[in-house]
């Protein structure tokens, strides 16, 4: 009688994935997009001070300050009382010319008398916070680091 020989099928390993050259194109990409992503800082970087509850009057300007007021529907102002000046109203607009102007005079009107300009900020609870962010980047494009935010001034 002929022996019938069972044969053992080879055992057959479980597909695997390599995925070693994954990981080196992953890599690969986030280098790509490091090295060629541009990063340009937008908000500026302004030293200020905070208002404080007993001033110091030693430390009073002396130089008058500029006084920007942004209300709760985005106008921005300067000036004081019945001297505010209403600037740039439109809230879409965010390279404000009128105050870039009006800041350009004031700070070489200051830096013409070897004084720096000082520039205080009322922002009412309102306002949009994008919109003080837009005065800010006025303020530091004509080089006006002095700010310091306040109440608003009658």
């Amino acid at each position: 009688m002929a022996r019938h020989r069972r044969q053992e099928a080879p055992e057959q390993e479980e597909p695997a994935l390599d995925i070693s050259s994954l990981i080196d194109v992953c890599f690969l990409l986030l280098i790509y997009f490091l090295v060629t992503s541009t990063i340009t800082p937008r908000e500026s970087d302004l030293g200020m001070a905070l208002p404080a509850n007993n001033p110091d009057p030693t430390l009073q300007p002396e130089i008058d300050p500029m006084f920007i007021r942004i209300d709760a529907n985005g106008l921005i102002s300067s000036g004081v009382g019945g001297s505010q000046q209403p600037l740039d109203a439109d809230p879409n607009v965010r390279e404000l010319p009128q105050l870039r102007a009006q800041l350009d005079l004031y700070a070489s009107a200051a830096r013409a008398a070897n004084q720096q300009p000082l520039v205080q900020l009322y922002a009412d609870g309102g306002a949009a916070q994008q919109r003080v962010i837009d005065v800010l980047n006025a303020l530091a494009s004509v080089k006006i680091n002095s700010v310091t935010f306040t109440d608003l001034v009658d």
